[in-house]
């Protein structure tokens, strides 16, 4: 029998874990991540560890593997623990260098640590990792966070080929879609709430503004509403001269982004689900207050922010209550955003 040279054996693919806790708007941008990750090692493992409350989003990016949930409780931690050692990881991205994620990270036993050293922030626990990646406080206040978050692949010699942000909605999920939305060519979606009161544009401009859009534009205009935020759309709704169609029922992130995907523009706040629509394909307007645009702005294009001058001059007597200088969820700077402002920038999207 011939003796043959033996092949060099091949290096395992990596198996990489990516911690981000929340929100939902931050777990959709780290996809800039995982398809650099992906692009760089085809064949690569990767997982995202975050809360169980915003996991769902992860099985709509083609770039994952698989998604892991922190415990719940004191009780489930050795299991996780146990799990997270037996995935054998050789490289974890620490996004938010907590307690509790840099003792995951070394707990991972993973050869490759890495995670922010930001300016102004306290690092923690810096013998937990083999690598950080310093980030100014100018670098930070003047770039998207995706370059931010970008930041971490460039520490550990990951090069950065792509900024793309995507989310493919499942068949199920758009034929789910499909029979919640309105018929017609101009439809456009609007999401009047926000995870801060003081961000919502008052009820009476968003009526306002669907009328004219109806009335002026013929779009079909449908609104779309957490439980939290029925009675926000209810006062819309009866504001309305033409009253736009609601979609109050109960749906699960998968479904939300296949519901953006079927609509010709998206009309919300600086939020989660602007975020999933900007990467499911869908053009946005987005009502922005006192929070850094430059910072959390739907990524790519055709996007449109609006924004009030800053510093915003107070709004007085006409605000509902006390705005709180230097804290963006607590600001009523959206306020300040006209109706006509929004109506022009929707016409202008929708042609």
């Amino acid at each position: 029998m011939p003796v043959t040279a033996s092949s060099p054996s091949r290096p395992p693919a990596p198996r990489v874990l990516l911690i981000r806790r929340r929100y939902l708007g931050d777990i959709v941008l780290l996809g800039s991540v995982l398809r650099n990750l992906r692009l760089h090692w085809p064949h690569a493992h990767l997982v995202v560890l975050t809360e169980a409350a915003y996991a769902g989003i992860l099985a709509l990016n083609p770039d994952v593997d698989a998604a892991l949930t922190f415990p719940r409780g004191a009780a489930g931690w050795p299991g996780f623990l146990g799990s997270l050692r037996r995935a054998r990881f050789t490289h974890v991205l620490d996004f938010d260098n907590t307690d509790k994620t840099a003792l995951v990270s070394r707990l991972s036993g993973a050869d490759v640590r890495v995670t922010f050293d930001r300016e102004l922030i306290k690092f923690r626990h810096a013998s937990f990792y083999t690598h950080r990646a310093t980030v100014t406080n100018a670098f930070y206040d003047s770039h998207h966070i995706t370059e931010t978050y970008l930041a971490l692949l460039t520490s550990i010699d990951v090069p950065v080929a792509s900024r793309e942000v995507r989310l493919l909605p499942r068949p199920e999920d758009v034929a789910f879609a499909q029979k919640l939305a309105p018929a017609g060519d101009r439809r456009i979606l609007v999401h009047p709430g926000s995870r801060s009161p003081y961000r919502v544009w008052p009820p009476a401009h968003f009526a306002a503004v669907c009328d004219r859009l109806q009335n002026e534009l013929g779009a079909q205009v449908a609104l779309v509403a957490g439980p939290a935020e029925l009675p926000l759309v209810g006062e819309i709704h009866s504001r309305a001269k033409r009253a736009p169609a609601i979609i109050d029922q109960a749906l699960t992130v998968a479904q939300l982004a296949a519901l953006l995907a079927q609509f010709e523009l998206f009309l919300c706040h600086d939020s989660g689900p602007m975020h999933i629509a900007a990467a499911v394909g869908t053009p946005v307007v987005a009502l922005f207050g006192s929070q850094n645009a430059t910072i959390w702005r739907p990524p790519g294009s055709p996007h449109t922010v609006l924004q009030t001058s800053l510093p915003c001059a107070c709004l007085g007597a006409d605000a509902p209550g006390p705005c709180v200088k230097g804290d963006s969820y607590r600001s009523y700077c959206v306020r300040k955003i006209s109706e006509a402002e929004v109506f022009a920038a929707v016409a202008s999207r929708m042609g």
